[in-house]
C-alpha cells in the first residue's frame, strides 16, 4: 500500500510519522497523481503546529504538503486539459498531501511540466515561485529602482530575486551570514540580518529603497521598514501587520495559467528554483526539519523513489 507522511494531531515534530493509505479516487475537477517530488514549505510545519486550523480546518491525520509534481494517473469528472500519462504540478487538493506517493491535484491550480523542466524544480514552483512572481508583478518596479527582499535565500525570496533583476532592479537582500554565497550568486548585495540592518543599507543606498518585498514579518520587517522611501510599496508574504506599515499582503494569482507562465521562465532559464536541498522521501522528518529551523539553502525537495 503506499506511504503518505504527515501528522496524527495539532503539535510540535513529535505528531509527525508514515501510513499506509489506499490509493485516492479523484473526485470532480481533480487529478490522481503518482507523485515524483514534493517541495517542502514553511507553511507546513505552521499547520502542524495548528496556526491554520482556524481557516482551513483539516481531518486528521492529514498528510503534510502544499504542493507536488508527478504523473497522471486518472482524472476527475469535469476535467480538461489533461490527460493520463501528463506530467503534471500544482497543488493539492483539500485533504490531500505532497508528501505521499500518490495524490490529490486540483485540476485548475494545476499545470502542465514542460520536459525541460525537472519534476524537483516544477514542485517548488506551485507556492514559492508562483508567489514570487506575484509579488514582483505587484511591486510593478521600473528599471533602475531599488528592492529591499527580507529573507532573500528563501523559496520566494531566491525566486524574487531573479525576477527582479532581470528587470534592471537593483537587489538588496537580508539573510544570516551563512546565506551570503547563495544571495551573491543571484547578484544580490547582501545585508546581514544579524548585524545592523537599517546601516547596512544606508551604507549602499543613503536615500533609503524604493520597495520591500517582506518573506519574514515581525521585527524584521519593522526595521526593513525604516529604509522605505516614502510611499514605496512594501508587499509582505509572511505577516498581515504589514498594512499598519502602509503595505499589503501579496495578491496570489493561483490559477494554472499562472502556473504555466512561471515554469515558462524555468524552461527558458530565466528562473532557477535552486532545489538544491533534495532528500528521498524516507528523509521527509529531516527535510521538514531543516525548513523548520532556517538552516536549509534555496528550496528543499522530496524525491520519491519510485521516480
Amino acid at each position: 500500500m503506499p506511504k503518505v507522511y504527515g501528522f496524527t494531531e495539532y503539535g510540535h515534530a513529535d505528531q509527525q510519522d508514515f501510513w499506509d493509505q489506499p490509493i485516492p479516487e479523484p473526485g470532480a475537477s481533480e487529478l490522481l497523481i503518482s507523485v515524483q517530488a514534493a517541495a517542502v514549505n514553511p507553511v507546513d510545519w505552521k499547520i502542524r503546529e495548528g496556526r491554520m486550523k482556524d481557516f482551513t480546518p483539516l481531518d486528521l491525520p492529514a498528510v503534510l504538503g502544499q504542493e507536488a509534481a508527478g504523473v497522471v494517473e486518472a482524472v476527475g469528472q469535469d476535467v480538461e486539459g489533461f490527460a493520463v500519462g501528463d506530467h503534471v504540478f500544482g497543488a493539492v487538493a483539500p485533504n490531500s498531501g505532497g508528501y505521499a506517493e500518490y495524490t490529490l491535484l486540483t485540476a485548475e491550480l494545476s499545470a502542465k511540466k514542460p520536459p525541460q523542466v525537472s519534476f524537483t524544480d516544477a514542485a517548488t514552483l506551485t507556492v514559492a515561485g508562483a508567489t514570487a512572481y506575484d509579488a514582483v508583478r505587484q511591486l510593478n518596479l521600473k528599471e533602475g529602482q531599488v528592492l529591499l527582499i527580507v529573507g532573500v535565500a528563501g523559496g520566494v525570496g531566491v525566486a524574487a530575486a531573479q525576477l527582479a533583476r532581470d528587470a534592471g532592479i537593483t537587489v538588496l537582500g537580508t539573510g544570516s551570514e551563512g546565506k551570503r554565497s547563495l544571495a551573491e550568486s543571484l547578484d544580490v548585495i547582501f545585508v546581514d540580518y544579524h548585524q545592523d540592518v537599517v546601516q547596512q543599507v544606508r551604507n549602499v543606498m543613503p536615500d533609503g529603497v524604493d520597495a520591500i518585498l517582506d518573506t519574514v514579518g515581525g521585527d524584521a520587517l519593522k526595521l526593513a521598514a525604516q529604509v522605505l522611501k516614502k510611499g514605496g510599496p512594501l508587499v509582505t508574504t509572511a505577516d498581515p501587520a504589514a498594512v499598519e506599515l502602509g503595505g499589503s499582503m501579496v495578491e496570489r494569482d493561483r490559477s494554472g495559467k499562472n502556473l504555466a507562465e512561471v515554469v515558462a521562465l524555468v524552461a527558458e532559464g530565466k528562473l532557477d528554483p535552486h532545489a538544491v536541498d533534495i532528500l528521498p522521501f524516507d528523509q521527509a522528518a529531516e527535510a521538514l526539519s531543516g525548513v523548520e529551523t532556517g538552516h536549509s539553502r534555496g528550496k528543499v525537495v522530496l524525491e520519491m523513489s519510485q521516480q
